[in-house]
C-alpha cells in the first residue's frame, strides 16, 4: 500500500494504516454477516475517519461499497495478491520473496489447488481496476514486499 501510495501520489502513511487495519478483525469476526463491518464500527469508536473505515469496507466485495478512491482501488488489487505472493514465497526452498518472480506467480495462479483459498478473480479485477497490466502489478507488489521482506519473515536466509 506505501509502494503505490507513493507511486500515485497518495499520503503515504495513510495507506500504510488502511493496508495493516482492513484485515484486524477477520479472525474474531470472520464471517461475511461481520467483517468488515465490526472491524469498522470499531475504528469509529476509536476515531478513524470516515476515508478509512470506507477504504476497508470497500475491500470486500459482498458490502456493495463501491471502490471510488486510488486508495480503495490499491486496497482491493492488493489484498489478495499479498496473500498469493506470500505463499508462493513460502514454497520456495529459502521460503524468501528474493526468490519469487512475476512470471511464476502469474504461473501458480492457474494451478487452482495451490492457495486455494486466495480469490484470483479478485487478482485480476483488482489489477483492471487500478489500469494496470497483471504482470506488471504482480511485479510492482512483489518489489514492494522485498521492501519490507524482513518484517514480513520473507527475507532471504543469511548464507
Amino acid at each position: 500500500m506505501r509502494a503505490y501510495a507513493r507511486k500515485a501520489g497518495g499520503d503515504e502513511e495513510l495507506w500504510g494504516v488502511v493496508g495493516l487495519l482492513h484485515d484486524f478483525d477477520y479472525e474474531k469476526y470472520p464471517s461475511a454477516e461481520d467483517h468488515p463491518y465490526k472491524g469498522s464500527e470499531i475504528l469509529k469508536e476509536r476515531g478513524y475517519s470516515d476515508e478509512v473505515r470506507r477504504a476497508i469496507l470497500s475491500h470486500a466485495q459482498y458490502t456493495g461499497v463501491a471502490r471510488v478512491s486510488p486508495m480503495e482501488k490499491t486496497l482491493f488489487a492488493c489484498d489478495e495478491l499479498a496473500g498469493f505472493i506470500t505463499a508462493c514465497a513460502l514454497v520456495k526452498p529459502g521460503k524468501s520473496l528474493a526468490e519469487v518472480e512475476a512470471p511464476s506467480v502469474r504461473k501458480k495462479m492457474k494451478d487452482k489447488a495451490f492457495a486455494r483459498n486466495v480469490h484470483r478473480e479478485d487478482i485480476l479485477e483488482g489489477a483492471a481496476g487500478l489500469g494496470v497490466d497483471l504482470e506488471q502489478h504482480i511485479a510492482f507488489c512483489i518489489e514492494a514486499m522485498k521492501g519490507i521482506a524482513r518484517e514480513l519473515g520473507l527475507e532471504k536466509p543469511a548464507e
